[in-house]
């Protein structure tokens, strides 16, 4: 699930049932919803996709084309039969811009997109320590998205919503968790210092959460209602979709598997590029004969990457070989694990390492089917390091799209 903090200007969105307003909500909604999946609609297009009368078709598109969401396009002459021509329109996907970010350990990445999804920019912002003071990381993301929109050639009065993913899980209110250092570390106030620099509404969500919906929108997962996105890069985290619903959790903790200590084989949730790195330097280490990771990994394995081990082990090195395999198994039984609970017909691998885990699958599919029977199948993302700004930006296309008219309200305002 996501969340909205309660950073929003002008959003009352407790309708009273059937009032005059909730109509028109509804009945925007609806014809935007065709305008976003379509080109060029008429009238008479829209109303046989809604149901709605000429009338409120009419006058509901007009409001749209005055408030900039809606272009009237040339009128189309009639072929067939006489009468005045039909009214073309389609729908400004360049209206307003929504913003997705990705506020990491490391870095901060900004994508700016247009209201039908299209990525029109990005930026990256990287800071020079972890522990760095929370103005200084606050004031990497501002620059992250200046960046972002200034390639975008767009301003920060065109965004509508941000979208904001971080590696901490986040409860309904928008609170993230505590009791690990690690989470508390990443509460620095990013929605609020954003609402009080732009006066947007930002949104704040789980990394993993937002990598699954973005597998499900654009990624491999497209079509899968029972889904678990796997992030596993430095730690192992879960987005989780039952009946393409994300699951949440009372806390926002759904997904976070801290207690991998108690999964026999496993014992930590260190992630594939932790294990694929300390594994390797460790052998070499050993002084282990005839493998080409010892030229990469340097004289104390700092040289080390995931990458490395993964493409020695495709070009026939053993060692690297083992490695695999040891990832594969300890993989298989943090997946196994997570199945028994959700039962996913598709498991993604995700994150940064994805691109390069595509080696793991045969072994991990093989060991899966060891651990249980009718085991869901595994995939690697395509989506790479984007996966999660990704998300984040479907994060903020879902709130525009069911709250267009408060939208539309606050830019009159």
């Amino acid at each position: 699930m996501y969340i909205t903090r309660p950073h929003v200007k002008g959003h009352s969105l407790e309708l009273t049932a059937n009032t005059p307003q909730q109509l028109r909500h509804t009945n925007m909604n609806a014809i935007l919803g065709v305008m976003r999946r379509s080109g060029a609609v008429t009238g008479t297009d829209l109303i046989e996709a809604t149901g709605l009368a000429r009338a409120t078709v009419i006058a509901v598109c007009d409001d749209l084309i005055k408030a900039g969401w809606v272009r009237e396009l040339p009128a189309q002459k009639m072929t067939v039969q006489k009468g005045r021509p039909a009214r073309v329109f389609e729908f400004d996907a360049r209206a307003g811009v929504v913003v997705g970010l990705d506020f990491g350990v490391a870095k901060t990445t900004a994508l700016v997109a247009d209201l039908r999804g299209t990525i029109l920019a990005k930026a990256t912002e990287g800071l020079s320590e972890f522990t760095a003071p929370d103005d200084e990381r606050l004031a990497s993301i501002d620059t992250a998205i200046r960046t972002a929109l200034e390639a975008a050639g767009v301003t920060p009065d065109s965004v509508l919503v941000a979208g904001v993913g971080i590696a901490a899980p986040v409860d309904r209110k928008g609170n993230i968790s505590h009791g690990q250092e690690f989470w508390e570390h990443l509460d620095i106030g990013v929605p609020e210092d954003l609402h009080t620099r732009y006066g947007w509404p930002v949104l704040l969500g789980n990394d993993a959460n937002l990598a699954a919906m973005a597998e499900r929108w654009m990624g491999v997962g497209a079509g899968s209602d029972d889904l678990a996105v796997m992030l596993a890069g430095e730690r192992i985290g879960f987005g989780l979709m039952d009946s393409g619903r994300l699951l949440h959790g009372a806390a926002g903790r759904t997904g976070e598997v801290g207690s991998l200590q108690l999964v026999d084989g496993v014992g930590t949730p260190d992630g594939i590029a932790v294990l694929a790195r300390d594994m390797a330097a460790a052998a070499c280490q050993k002084g282990a004969p005839k493998t080409t990771l010892t030229a990469v990994a340097g004289k104390n394995g700092e040289g080390m990457t995931a990458e490395a081990v993964f493409a020695a082990a495709a070009g026939g090195d053993k060692v690297a070989h083992k490695i695999l395999d040891d990832i594969a198994r300890r993989m298989a039984r943090v997946i196994a694990w997570t199945a028994t609970l959700v039962d996913p017909e598709l498991v993604v691998i995700g994150g940064a390492v994805a691109a390069s885990s595509t080696v793991l699958l045969d072994p991990l599919q093989e060991e899966l089917t060891q651990l249980m029977p009718n085991p869901p199948r595994v995939a690697v993302s395509t989506l790479g390091d984007a996966i999660v700004t990704l998300g984040a930006v479907r994060l903020a296309l879902d709130y525009v799209e069911k709250h267009a008219l408060d939208l539309l309200q606050g830019r009159s305002d």
